[in-house]
């Protein structure tokens, strides 16, 4: 062998040494960033978004629930109930939302590994459940109206829950934590004047809806919501409810009634097409989001923006 097949036979040596160790140094950093990262479980959507809006680069999320899937009766597996075990934070909303995490997958993890749990509206002001001034209605929910998140107002209070216990538990990046916050936290306050400026000087105060989600909303900015059906989104209503429906949109002159995209509008349709029937004027659906996946394209903060715009739109309508 010639000296310059040696020194061929030298570089390609040299090269694989340091090719198998700038993949062995990728593995150990993946590895070791994996390990850094929270591992936090969250029930839904919209703490799954807070979450990771707070939370950045250093968290990982596990979503129990599907998007866009009703949450009130939704079942967890032995899988889910795996992923709470495996976690340092676990964070559900409460209120009777879901229900389920108390009930089902809380009392089923042990007391072996420190993780901290936290239903983010325990503090927060919750409204009593009217099922949505549906008096008429006879299904039996919980005590609150769970759909907090669907109000800016609400759902800043819940975001800085978050903020709090992801600084609690790992104060290392509570610097990084804290800026991501003051975004966040700037950007539903913005939404919040938003709404109370873009319905302050609405024409009407009270709105039709096809799930009674949107209490918070109401009570916060100054309307009144009557629904199809009450808080939970898979139920069917009645004949009953859709005649009453009717007679209340007639008596009070609305000529715009919402409905959420996730959920079947077929009794909307029946709405519609019997008040338009009956009074020979347009009733125009618009959509109101329930906001508990991304939808049309839009994440959580752009379907509160549209909700604004329609709701706008609807209380306008004379």
């Amino acid at each position: 062998m010639n000296q310059k097949q040696k020194l061929f036979l030298t570089s390609i040596t040299i090269t694989a040494i340091l090719i198998a160790a700038t993949i062995t140094y990728t593995i150990t950093t993946s590895s070791v960033q994996a390990v850094d990262k929270l591992q936090i479980v969250t029930t839904f959507y919209p703490l799954s978004y807070i979450t990771q809006q707070i939370g950045g680069e250093y968290v990982q999320i596990t979503q129990l629930v599907p998007s866009n899937t009703e949450i009130h009766n939704w079942e967890p597996s032995a899988f889910h109930i795996k992923a709470a075990e495996d976690a340092n934070i676990i964070f559900y909303s409460g209120a009777g939302a879901d229900q389920w995490m108390k009930d089902e997958i809380l009392p089923a993890l042990s007391n072996t590994k420190n993780r901290t749990i936290v239903e983010t509206t325990n503090d927060l002001h919750l409204i009593i459940n009217q099922e949505g001034h549906n008096d008429y209605d006879d299904h039996d929910h919980g005590l609150y109206d769970p759909h907090t998140w669907v109000s800016p107002y609400m759902a800043k209070q819940e975001a800085e829950v978050v903020y709090n216990t992801l600084i609690s538990v790992d104060q290392q990046h509570e610097a990084y934590y804290a800026q991501r916050w003051q975004i966040l936290k700037q950007q539903f306050e913005q939404l919040d004047l938003a709404y109370k400026n873009g319905l302050s000087s609405a024409g009407k105060n009270i709105i039709f809806v096809s799930h009674g989600a949107f209490g918070y909303l109401a009570e916060h900015y100054d309307f009144v919501q009557y629904s199809v059906i009450g808080i939970s989104a898979d139920e069917q209503p009645s004949a009953k409810t859709i005649i009453h429906l009717i007679e209340e949109i007639k008596k009070q002159q609305v000529h715009v009634l919402y409905v959420d995209p996730v959920y079947s509008n077929s009794y909307i349709n029946t709405i519609q097409t019997e008040v338009q029937t009956q009074t020979g004027k347009s009733l125009e659906v618009l959509k109101l989001y329930l906001i508990i996946g991304p939808q049309d394209g839009l994440d959580y903060l752009e379907q509160m923006q549209i909700n604004l715009d329609n709701l706008q739109h609807g209380l306008a309508v004379g």
